[in-house]
């Protein structure tokens, strides 16, 4: 799978909302950790006379458990593409029928009738990457492009790993580690998966998403993490470099998403159609450094995007990685068990 720039990008037709119309109130959104930009934040508040605030989370289950509880007082959230069928099932979004909106003719088709929301009646297009290693090469120099670098780290790396908190992307690298299949459920396998991440888990220093100022810094040495967070470190750092796990590494996409209890549904659409317009979608990209799903945003990225070796996945390793994908309720408490033994 090569990593030049794909494009989409919605539409609110139905709604009719050119040029600066104004739409005063709030808009909340619940997004993954430093992951917005505040450029295209600062831009959406100006058109539409709209209040927007943002509240990280730093986990697919974390973002879940906190709508399900209710209370939360967001309008979007923002799943990856294995949780969304969670959530529609659950009755938490709002059909809001992205696919009848205006720029909707702007989304890549390839993102367009994906498994996961066929059609696009419930989600856009925010960003898709992959999993995959970061390393400072002054601090380890043989071979990246395993998962054996935080599951069974060499010395050099013991305490200096950080491991990105998702629980699906984790059990991924494992599973394919120990040669078995996403979605398995091999209990001889999983307890494998099990025991390997238990006694990984000590050699590593951290689970958590400040990669991008942590790994250039050198409070971490080598990182499990997500390829456009490593690429900004790189930036900071140029002994920064990435590998792909010739095990087997996840592919995502992240969506907007509004939710069925939102209170301000209205600009959550105008939000929606907002980020399919190329230039918007761009900023998404040029902040965060993925891509973005949406055709002719490319035109607006910035150059050192275009053949990032984070973005770009080398041949020989295409055929290794995989879009998660979401794994039968039985499977998936198989799969919650584990974790919840690796976070003890």
């Amino acid at each position: 799978m090569n990593w030049k720039m794909t494009a989409a990008t919605a539409a609110l037709a139905i709604f009719g909302f050119a040029g600066s119309a104004s739409a005063e109130g709030a808009l909340n959104i619940y997004n993954w950790g430093d992951y917005t930009s505040p450029e295209l934040i600062k831009k959406f508040e100006q058109k539409f006379d709209v209040k927007v605030t943002v509240t990280d989370y730093d986990a697919n289950d974390t973002a879940l458990a906190k709508v399900r509880a209710g209370g939360h007082g967001f309008d979007i959230v923002v799943p990856s593409s294995n949780y969304v069928p969670i959530w529609v099932k659950e009755g938490l979004l709002l059909e809001a029928r992205p696919d009848q909106m205006e720029n909707f003719k702007n989304v890549d088709p390839r993102w367009v009738d994906v498994a996961w929301d066929k059609g696009r009646h419930y989600t856009v297009p925010w960003q898709w990457g992959l999993t995959g290693i970061g390393i400072n090469k002054k601090a380890y120099s043989g071979d990246i492009n395993t998962s054996a670098i935080f599951l069974d780290p060499p010395k050099e790396l013991v305490g200096k790993i950080n491991v990105t908190p998702e629980m699906n992307d984790v059990l991924f690298a494992t599973i394919k580690y120990l040669g078995g299949d996403w979605c398995t459920a091999d209990k001889d396998l999983l307890k494998k998966v099990r025991d390997t991440l238990v006694a990984a888990k000590p050699k590593w220093l951290a689970m958590d998403y400040s990669v991008t100022e942590k790994l250039p810094s050198g409070d971490y040495s080598a990182v499990y993490y997500w390829n456009g967070a490593v690429m900004r470190a790189r930036l900071k750092n140029p002994d920064i470099t990435f590998g792909y796990p010739k095990e087997g590494f996840p592919f995502f996409m992240d969506s907007v998403a509004i939710l069925k209890d939102a209170k301000n549904p209205e600009n959550a659409k105008k939000f929606m159609n907002f980020i399919m317009e190329p230039e918007n979608a761009a900023l998404i990209s040029a902040f965060a450094k993925y891509a973005n799903g949406i055709k002719g945003s490319e035109a607006f990225m910035p150059a050192d995007m275009k053949d990032a070796p984070e973005l770009v996945v080398p041949a020989q390793f295409e055929k290794a990685g995989e879009f998660l994908t979401t794994c039968p309720p039985d499977v998936s408490e198989l799969y919650t068990r584990i974790w919840t033994d690796v976070n003890k």
